[in-house]
């Protein structure tokens, strides 16, 4: 079938498939009713060929299927793949889940922090209500405390005032969005190891549990918890390992009990057993923090009370980075109650799906099948094939391991979860595998055994009994992810393509909202100014540089010639130069005296003009 084709195919069957589980009182997740179409179809018992087109009738006989086995109850098998869905769909490791809590943590205070760095009060009283807000989000973010306790906001603003009086809020305001969220930040660890020391004093502490105590306290009561029910899915595996080694032997010595109820049994508690493992190491991992917590606090605390013993005043750059370390401290306290939490709860949801276990196979009934039977444990298996390896020489062409001549034997990476690769296929059961008996390294994938009878047979012809293995999973669809087989059955997953890789095979792709920005020019300018788009500009300037060549050639001399000899020019300096005269002299003429007589006439009718010259002689002056 085309791929487009097929998923839709799928689609329309998970969908039918849910609807007739739910009119019949069943409520199930559609990736549970997903993974029961793809065992049906791995099944060859069904005889499904995903390679032709389904008809109408194959689709219902599909639906049929899923339908019985999702409404089976006393289905075993049934009960591992939702534990499996169940485990997938809610198990994060350390880190994720901490990111998880601190997005939501944001979240809630995004309403809060939007308040504080977009606002710009500008008379007092805004400037108040601001404040009070930055109290409200310094509580919040410490979780110490209600902001209804108004015990505890007394302390945090006390707190606050001394590290970030009001009158500083005008500097505040000032700052950019950015550099606001920082200083937010910033209070409100300060003020989070303010108090915690005050509370080490005695002197305050309202709403702050004692988390050191309490944890002291919760984890090892938790990890007793998921180690004697680790111990008591172990002893079940053993058994119903044992009884059905002995069934193996004598098929007629258990008549009454059903070899296929039994596996899928056996797989249910170790599928169960392994979901316990990882919640053990993810306990411990989380005491050995805590533990490493309880150090670092205990100095911190000494530091800062020799630090601020008797005295009035100190300095900030003294003190500051003890309160924040400090406050630091506390949140991986929180962060392992968190974790705690967390890991009791899917302790918890995960002992519904072993309850199928004593419904089956009551106690007083295993204990009768078991008379006459010799239950090993995991341990014991190993310590009786301790002393037994295999003979490299009788396997030229294959590459075994040994912890003696292999780096980092104990970091390889074991197929099948560490099982025995050649009782799967062939025996149908979960054995452990001893290492120590030789690791056969196949095509870049190594595989450990339970005895050397069973390494030389498999090393014999290794991807026949891989292929038997396969061929096991698709009857037992549960053994996919016990034996971490996904990356061989990818390919029928529905929506595959849309799924990471890295993930597991049932697990819900993870969804966010996500948005990206860049800059305008995120490189330098590459402008080329000298360019020109306009063509009689671009002729204008070759007929400029063509008419170069008509011009005259000046010579001038190079850095190469100008030292080849030395001129030296020698001037004389301008001297002072003046004359003078022997004697100053000086001469005077008279000034013209010239009167006219009988201008204004007289009795005549004629005018008789007459001049008269007074001027003096020269040698009179």
């Amino acid at each position: 079938m085309s791929g487009e084709l097929t998923q839709s195919v799928i689609k329309r069957i998970i969908r039918q498939v849910g609807l007739e589980c739910a009119a019949q009182g069943q409520t199930l997740s559609e990736t549970l009713v997903a993974f029961m179409v793809k065992a049906v179809v791995l099944d060859p018992r069904n005889d499904f060929n995903m390679d032709r087109i389904l008809t109408e009738n194959d689709m219902q006989d599909l639906i049929q299927l899923c339908v019985t086995r999702l409404l089976d109850t006393t289905n075993p098998s049934l009960s591992t793949i939702k534990m499996q869905v169940y485990f997938d769909m809610n198990y994060a490791n350390r880190d994720d889940l901490l990111s998880e809590q601190q997005r939501v943590l944001e979240g809630k205070l995004a309403p809060v922090v939007r308040a504080i760095t977009e606002a710009g009060p500008r008379v007092q009283e805004e400037r108040e209500n601001m404040y009070q807000k930055i109290v409200t989000y310094v509580l919040l973010r410490s979780g110490l405390g209600s902001p209804t306790d108004i015990e505890a906001v007394r302390e945090v603003t006390a707190a606050l005032q001394s590290v970030f009086p009001q009158t500083e809020m005008m500097t505040f305001i000032s700052l950019s969005k950015k550099d606001r969220e920082q200083q937010l930040k910033d209070l409100a660890m300060l003020v989070t190891g303010i108090r915690l020391y005050n509370k080490q004093c005695q002197k305050g502490g309202s709403g702050i549990d004692d988390l050191p105590a309490i944890l002291n306290e919760a984890i090892p009561s938790a990890t007793r918890t998921v180690d004697e029910r680790l111990n008591s899915c172990q002893l079940l595996a053993h058994q119903y390992t044992a009884l059905l080694e002995s069934m193996q032997e004598d098929p007629h010595r258990h008549s009454r009990l059903s070899t296929l109820k039994l596996k899928e049994a056996l797989f249910n508690v170790r599928q169960y057993e392994s979901f316990l493992t990882i919640l053990l190491s993810d306990a411990i991992t989380n005491a050995q923090e805590v533990e490493s917590l309880g150090v670092q606090v205990e100095a911190t605390m000494m530091v800062l009370k020799n630090t601020m013993q008797d005295k009035t005043s100190i300095e900030s750059k003294d003190v500051f980075p003890l309160f924040m370390e400090l406050s630091k401290i506390w949140t991986g306290y929180q962060d392992a109650k968190l974790l705690l939490s967390f890991l009791t709860n899917i302790t918890e949801n995960l002992q519904q799906f072993l309850e199928i276990q004593s419904q089956l196979f009551p106690e007083e009934m295993l204990t009768s099948f078991l008379e006459g039977v010799t239950v090993k444990s995991d341990e014991e298996r190993i310590k009786e094939t301790m002393g037994t390896r295999v003979n490299v020489s009788d396997f030229e062409n294959q590459e075994w391991l040994f912890p003696e001549t292999t780096d980092d034997f104990d970091e390889l990476l074991i197929q099948y979860h560490g099982f025995c690769a050649h009782a799967i296929g062939v025996k149908g059961l979960t054995i452990v595998g001893n290492p120590a008996i030789g690791i056969l390294k196949h095509k870049e994938k190594c595989y450990a055994f339970s005895s050397k009878e069973a390494a030389c047979i498999f090393a014999q012809d290794p991807d026949k009994f891989i292929k038997l293995n396969v061929e096991k999973a698709k009857e037992y669809p549960e053994l996919i992810q016990l034996l971490e087989l996904h990356h061989q059955f990818e390919y029928l997953v529905p929506h595959a393509q849309a799924r990471n890789a890295n993930k597991r095979s049932m697990k819900a792709p993870p969804k966010r909202d996500s948005g990206t920005q860049t800059d305008t020019h995120i490189l330098p300018p590459t402008i080329v100014r000298s360019y020109e788009w306009n063509e009689w500009e671009l002729r204008r300037k070759a007929i400029k540089l063509a008419n170069l060549r008509r011009k005259l050639t000046h010579a001038m001399q190079t850095d190469l010639s100008h030292m080849r000899r030395e001129n030296f020019t020698q001037v004389y300096l301008p001297k002072d130069a003046g004359t003078q005269t022997k004697r100053d002299n000086s001469s005077n003429v008279p000034k013209p005296q010239i009167f006219l007589r009988g201008l204004r006439g007289g009795s005549s009718p004629t005018t008789h003009m007459v001049a008269v010259d007074l001027t003096r002689p020269l040698d009179e002056t």
